[in-house]
C-alpha cells in the first residue's frame, strides 16, 4: 500500500520535470537565432540539442540520474538564459520601451 503512493507519488514528480523540459525546448524553439548572441549566451541550436537530448531521454529511459541532468538543463535555461532572450527581443518584462513616469495616457513628464 505504502509502496503504491511512492510510485505515484514519483509518477507525478517525473511528469511535472518532463513537462518542465518540453516548455524549455518549446520556448527554445521559438526563440530568434539572434537574440542568443544578443544576449551574449550559447546559440540556438546548442540549447536545442541539450534541452531535446533531455526530453528524448525522459521520454525513452527514465532514469534518476537522466531525470536529473535534463531537469538541470532546463532549469539553467529558464532562470539564466530565458530572461536574458526576453529581456534583448523587448517582449515582456521591463524592455518593453515603458516609462516609469508614463500614465495611461503617456508620459506625465510632458513628452520631455
Amino acid at each position: 500500500m505504502l509502496m503504491n503512493g511512492f510510485y505515484s507519488l514519483w509518477g507525478l514528480i517525473t511528469l511535472g520535470l518532463l513537462i518542465l523540459s518540453v516548455y524549455a525546448l518549446v520556448h527554445a524553439a521559438l526563440q530568434r537565432e539572434d537574440a542568443y548572441r544578443a544576449a551574449d549566451k550559447q546559440t540556438k541550436p546548442f540549447w536545442l540539442v541539450i534541452l531535446g537530448v533531455s526530453v528524448a531521454a525522459q521520454l525513452i529511459i527514465p532514469m534518476m540520474l537522466l531525470v536529473l541532468a535534463g531537469t538541470v538543463a532546463a532549469i539553467v535555461y529558464i532562470v539564466d538564459v530565458k530572461p536574458a532572450i526576453t529581456g534583448v527581443g523587448g517582449r515582456g518584462g521591463r524592455g518593453g520601451g515603458w516609462s516609469s513616469s508614463d500614465g495611461p495616457y503617456g508620459p506625465y513628464n510632458g513628452n520631455r
